[in-house]
């Protein structure tokens, strides 16, 4: 059973951290419209909240937002600042490459339907013998690294394309091999017909919805009851739960995003752990050489943008419980704004035992159950799926899980043919390998600024004389006080993770405070270093970085990956200045990686697959902050040979 939550509490005022609403929005693309670099014909790749002056404005301030707005007709583009409020007005233009802004879903319909229309494209469908093009499927993939060089100067995508047989056929089932269209994604001019040779199409079916294969049967209900209601609580976009404090925000580029995440023990106040945490980019590449897949590397934050590709989530299908949701305002290319009712998830889970001991001479046993809150959104880019879970604890942990199912992105191959970088999942279908990095940005604050990075691993005692039996072994703590050494690679055989300390604040035995970070899933390039994926994106070479905060390099791979010069911008680039990381404004950037060995259980839609990054308190707290949960409430019926000592 799932039920809505009771409704939030308004707050008393608006925060000025609070999400962009469709008002401000429309507001936004009327100052914008008023002007006239902007013309009839323009259109936009999304208005962000100005997220560093709202951290600074005073009460009754105007928010102010940046936009990019290009426009075909004159090849202008520009990033705008504004001030929204009771008279928007534009502040600040900089003029972009015309290349430079993202790909917006509507630009992707109108790409697809020039590329239907196309003659040239329907003559080489009817080739591999589809006549019938309005069941055709392209998805605008972009084209960083691989620009023809008679096309140097436009703003293009290339084609990836599907074939249905019905309008309810999974399309991604059946790929059209060899089938590429160069897009002018400016005019919406097809540039050139790749055609690389007839592939059999997949006659398999990949339809998945329910009613096409015999049910399971013997499934029970499984019912989640609060009676009681939720333990959290919902001021606006604040939610209180367990000690824990946590603004939701939502932006274009990031999606869902938290903000001045604080934690309250031990009869103290909250106190600061993150000021602000998202998955700052996504970086997909494919290591084929098939005509289809060679160009496949995709910013899909930097050249899509997750806040319009977030999902409307379903009342007991993505959450169980007692939920709460939130909507979130996203602006169309077309200028548009619209809600995505039901954008983020907020429930309780059961998670098992969060301490236990059995007092083997008293008999006497102490439990306690962990529970979490779980904030979550879910983003499909084209065939792909992605859940990403930030999960709260009652010991003050954080972690985020990220959710990978959906549609494996296949090629067309003969029944025949070698496939050394893939794996055969159908008939004429194969998978490539691939990866899937996720960057995670966290502004750290642990109690507060300002920070330092410590680097923690296990040595052996290299003094034989203090290591008499060879068995001695050292917490050795290394300071990173520099950017120039804030690029680290991870290496689990050593126990090697990070603290944030605090450079301010200790703990009753006189250590600094501080909050260790793990990752869980890692991935390298398993690729030349002259490629073009790994010139792309350098971050994905180390699994951690860090850097000192600066309002203007907010995005790993920098501001505008689409189209750029591979490797021009983004923190490999920032480290070069070798800023003092020793107790300043501290921000991460954790490289969360997953390499991905297709399997043919994953078709025709992929079971999920998971990654994971956790955050724990390492001398915040003096003790466990846990012991005040309290004793579970009820339990089985106790047997003469089993006491009920379940709960304390």
């Amino acid at each position: 059973m799932s039920a809505l939550a009771p409704e939030p509490v308004p707050a008393d005022a608006p925060h000025p951290l609070d999400p962009l609403t469709v008002t401000e929005l429309a507001t936004a693309v009327g100052a914008l419209r008023a002007d006239t670099r902007v013309p009839d014909d323009s259109r936009f790749w999304g208005v962000a909240l100005d997220e560093d002056h709202a951290r600074r404005a005073a009460p009754g301030d105007t928010r102010r937002a940046r936009a990019v707005v290009f426009s075909p007709s004159v090849r202008h583009a520009f990033e705008v600042d504004l001030e929204l409020g009771d008279k928007p007005q534009t502040t600040a233009w900089r003029e972009l490459d015309v290349r430079s802004p993202g790909c917006s879903s509507e630009e992707a319909r109108q790409a697809a339907a020039a590329c239907r229309a196309d003659p040239r494209f329907r003559e080489a469908l009817a080739l591999r013998g589809i006549h019938d093009v309005s069941l055709v499927m392209v998805d605008p993939e972009s084209i960083g690294g691989f620009e023809p060089p008679e096309y140097a100067g436009r703003r293009l995508t290339w084609g990836s394309v599907w074939h249905r047989v019905s309008e309810d056929d999974n399309g991604y089932a059946r790929p059209v091999q060899g089938v590429v269209p160069i897009i002018d994604m400016e005019t919406m001019e097809i540039l050139h017909i790749e055609d690389h040779g007839v592939i059999p199409l997949s006659e398999e079916s990949g339809v998945f919805a329910a009613g096409t294969v015999a049910e399971r049967p013997g499934l029970k209900p499984l019912e989640v009851v609060q009676p009681g209601g939720p333990s959290f609580t919902v001021t606006g976009q604040r939610i209180d739960w367990q000690g824990w404090s946590v603004r939701v925000g939502f932006s274009h580029r990031e999606g869902l995003v938290l903000h001045d995440l604080a934690f309250a023990a031990a009869g103290k106040g909250p106190r600061q752990v993150i000021r602000r945490a998202a998955v700052n980019e996504m970086y997909v590449p494919y290591f084929d050489t098939a005509s289809t897949q060679y160009r496949k590397n995709f910013f899909d934050w930097g050249e899509y943008g997750a806040g319009p590709l977030t999902n409307s989530l379903a009342l007991g299908c993505d959450c169980l419980g007692v939920i709460q949701y939130f909507d979130a305002a996203v602006l169309g290319g077309d200028g548009v704004p619209r809600i995505v009712p039901n954008a983020v998830c907020v429930h309780e889970e059961d998670d098992g035992i969060l301490w236990k001991h059995h007092d083997g001479r008293t008999g006497r046993t102490e439990v306690r159950r962990s529970r979490r809150l779980i904030i979550s959104a879910f983003a499909t880019v084209a065939n792909y799926d992605y859940g990403f879970y930030w999960s709260l604890y009652q010991d003050g942990s954080v972690m985020l899980e990220i959710k990978m199912t959906g549609i494996l992105s296949a090629t067309g191959v003969e029944e025949d043919e070698a496939t050394p970088y893939a794996r055969r999942v159908a008939p004429n279908v194969a998978v490539t390998n691939h990866q899937h990095f996720f960057s995670v940005r966290l502004d750290m604050a642990v109690d507060g600024d300002p920070n330092r990075l410590v680097e923690v691993t296990a040595e052996h005692e290299p003094d034989p004389v203090l290591d008499p039996y060879g068995n001695a072994a050292r917490t050795v703590l290394r300071p990173i006080l520099s950017e120039s050494e804030g690029a680290r690679r991870t290496d689990p055989s050593r126990g090697l993770h990070w603290r944030v300390e605090s450079t301010e604040s200790r703990n009753r035995m006189g250590e600094p405070t501080a909050y260790r970070v793990h990752l869980e899933n890692t991935a390298v390039l398993p690729v030349r270093e002259d490629s073009v994926c790994a010139r792309r994106a350098p971050f994905v070479g180390r699994q951690l970085w860090a850097t000192a905060y600066d309002a203007e390099r907010r995005f790993v791979g920098g501001e505008y990956p689409n189209q750029a010069e591979p490797g021009a911008d983004g923190v490999h680039k920032w480290q070069e200045e070798n800023r003092s990381l020793d107790g300043t404004d501290l921000v991460l950037w954790a490289t969360v990686g997953s390499h991905h060995f297709p399997r043919p259980e994953e078709w025709p839609v992929m079971p999920v697959a998971k990654a994971r990054l956790r955050l724990e308190p390492d001398g915040f707290f003096d003790r466990n902050p846990a012991l005040d949960v309290p004793a579970p409430v009820s339990c089985h019926t106790p047997s003469p040979s089993a006491p009920d000592h379940c709960c304390g």
